[in-house]
């Protein structure tokens, strides 16, 4: 058979759908598997772990029309396609491709779009992505294996990662801890940038280590704001490197320092270890699922609340203190 897969669209959530995917790996070892993923997505694929074909349709992109979504899909003649996306959209796209088989959660509205379709199960308790997503293998037969994920980086890329820390003026004997002040979900998910500010001053004061900030173009102010308060100088590579660069990056890391966010999940697939800081979601829910790591978080009365936007004092991160946080990246140094 031709399988499709469609990735959900952001990072952190291809990475948890990573066990689903390796359950369908090993379970159609002799059928071809593609990779449908969005543009800011499918780097992750491109690392040496990655077998599958990789395939980047229109309905990938922003602002494509319902009849361009399907034309690549039927100009491959699948024969089944595995949505790890929840929306209606991605499943009407398979049916308007006339893929035979579509497997996917029966929700929003999209069972009658589906061949095979599985209920979400219903739970006081909180699910794990990990397990959200390889509970939809197993309503659909296959067979799951222990969660892993994990990803790598080519030699050459390693040498790229090592290259633009060197031309930030980096020591590469002197540790290196990396913050990442972004969160693409909204503000309410950002620890205050004058925290961060704090936590690498005081770092730098006590054990001499290197800071660098990472993030996306739009994490510049942020990063700006975060410099200007050191002694010594930080490395601001926000908006400067591409996907795959960023990971070579974080490899050479001793901490990562970051809100709950998709290069949370990259630095945990790399085992470098993670200080997590958690507002307004629940890391029951989407917390880096390997060790190293630790997890800050308040228990505060409006949490979880899932705002975008708080719309009141940002208690929840607010309440987690520089010094506190400090003591969660000492023990990683």
């Amino acid at each position: 058979m031709k399988i499709v897969v469609r990735t959900p669209n952001w990072i952190g959530d291809t990475l948890m759908a990573f066990p689903a995917i390796e359950a369908l790996r090993r379970n159609f070892p002799a059928d071809e598997i593609s990779i449908a993923a969005p543009d800011g997505v499918r780097d992750v694929f491109a690392g040496p772990e990655t077998t599958e074909r990789l395939f980047f349709p229109a309905s990938a992109r922003k602002g494509t029309s319902l009849f361009g979504a399907t034309a690549d899909f039927r100009a491959e003649h699948f024969d089944a396609g595995l949505l790890l996306t929840n929306s209606f959209g991605s499943a009407l796209v398979f049916a308007l491709a006339r893929i035979p088989q579509r497997w996917g959660y029966a929700r929003d509205g999209r069972g009658g779009l589906l061949t095979k379709r599985v209920r979400v199960r219903r739970t006081d308790e909180p699910v794990h992505m990990v397990r959200y997503y390889l509970e939809l293998m197993k309503g659909l037969d296959i067979p799951t294996f222990p969660p892993e994920i994990r990803l790598s980086v080519t030699p050459e890329e390693a040498d790229r990662g090592r290259e633009i820390l060197a031309r930030a003026g980096l020591d590469p004997g002197r540790p290196l801890v990396i913050l990442n002040p972004g969160a693409a979900y909204g503000p309410a998910k950002r620890w205050p940038k004058e925290r961060f500010s704090a936590l690498a001053g005081i770092l730098q004061e006590r054990r001499g280590v290197e800071i660098a900030v990472t993030g996306t173009a739009a994490d510049r102010p942020a990063a700006a704001a975060i410099c200007s308060g050191l002694r010594e100088p930080a490395a601001d590579l926000t908006g400067k490197t591409t996907l795959r660069e960023l990971l070579a990056v974080i490899r050479a890391a001793s901490v990562f320092v970051t809100n709950d966010s998709g290069p949370m999940h990259l630095a945990n697939a790399l085992r470098v270890p993670v200080v997590a800081l958690f507002g307004p979601t629940d890391p029951a829910v989407t917390a880096p699922y390997h060790e190293p790591r630790t997890i800050l978080k308040k228990d505060v009365v409006c949490w979880p609340c899932l705002y975008r936007r708080c719309p009141y004092d940002h208690r929840c991160l607010a309440g987690i203190s520089a010094e506190e946080t400090t003591a969660a990246v000492e023990r990683f140094l």
